[in-house]
């Protein structure tokens, strides 16, 4: 009798080793090294799962030509290289791993507030040449007392919003999509509309996912209707934000400071303004990245993939108005 062969899954780099091993408990998997859109489409002609990082994106170009896909993998929480509508024509479901790093994100995103009003950058460089001058307090300050305003009070918000009551801030959360009653639930007064929190807020942080309608959501408008000095925190996505018009702000003191983690262009230029500011505090992408965090985004994706290649339905599907028709085709 003819043994069966597992399964063809191809990463689109390597993951946690976690990960996997998970994988290779059901199928054959295999890394790709050419992280090119033909490199993949050359790896996985043969495929019934891609699992995708950040290169390439997931086009409808890419899953077209792996004729026996079955399944697309995103490692990590956003969805927005990944052609959903693409996915959703061709009959591929599409699995990520939602809240799997979002205690990282949260705790990231509170460092680049302590390091923001603390003038942690400036202050460790000082301390480096011996400079011990009075004037190197000026400036610093405290969380507790405090107003934060939460752009998107999802996995990663509501636990920003429980640190922060911790440090004794007062929570304020805008989320369209997410009721009062709920928002009260997950620690925060909820704020009806963008601009009554950022008159509030002295300091804002986003989590939101990007989306048309949150794509360049903090301008040049919106910084107008912040508080004189506020400061301001990204841990989402960089085209949330538009660099020129925080750049600007950050400039004539209309914020006193920024923490940025996602940049507009990444890796971000060298020759990009912001990264010359003392009054910005910055990271390459890396606040979903521990070591706890990619264990955990690792077995979850991995773990939704192989459901879907054994018929069985994901606990999270980026395409659920799929599944009803796969169920039926099955």
């Amino acid at each position: 009798m003819a043994t069966v062969q597992r399964p063809l899954v191809v990463l689109a780099g390597p993951i946690h080793p976690a990960g996997t091993e998970l994988l290779k408990t059901e199928a054959r998997v295999v890394v790709s090294e050419d992280l090119s859109e033909d490199g993949i489409i050359a790896a996985a002609r043969d495929a019934e799962a891609i699992l995708f990082r950040i290169k390439p994106p997931c086009t409808e170009r890419l899953m077209a030509a792996c004729p026996k896909l079955k399944v697309v993998g995103r490692y990590g929480v956003g969805l927005d290289t990944v052609d959903l509508p693409a996915a959703t024509r061709l009959g591929i479901p599409v699995v990520h791993a939602p809240g799997s790093n979002s205690d990282s994100v949260a705790e990231h995103a509170i460092m680049l507030m302590l390091a923001a009003i603390k003038h942690l950058i400036p202050m460790d460089r000082a301390t480096r040449k011996g400079e011990w001058r009075g004037q190197r307090v000026r400036g610093i300050g405290e969380l507790r007392g405090l107003t934060l305003g939460i752009i998107g009070v999802g996995n990663i918000g509501r636990r920003v919003a429980h640190l922060a009551r911790g440090f004794g801030m007062k929570v304020l959360g805008y989320d369209p999509y997410v009721s009062p009653d709920e928002l009260l639930r997950r620690e925060v007064e909820p704020v009806a509309d963008l601009s009554a929190l950022l008159g509030q807020a002295d300091i804002v942080t986003c989590h939101t996912p990007l989306t048309d309608e949150t794509r360049h959501m903090i301008n040049e408008k919106t910084i107008a209707l912040m508080k004189d000095g506020a400061i301001f925190i990204n841990t989402s996505r960089g085209k949330v934000q538009e660099e020129r018009a925080l750049f600007e702000a950050l400039t004539r003191g209309k914020l006193g400071a920024a923490g940025l983690d996602v940049w507009e262009e990444e890796p971000v230029p060298a020759d990009n303004p912001l990264l010359n500011m003392e009054n910005v505090v910055a990271t390459s992408h890396v606040a979903g990245v521990s070591e706890q965090a990619n264990r955990n985004i690792a077995t979850t994706v991995a773990a939704e993939i192989l459901r879907v290649l054994r018929g069985e339905k994901p606990k999270v599907l980026g395409n659920p108005d799929l599944w009803p028709r796969l169920s039926h085709l099955r």
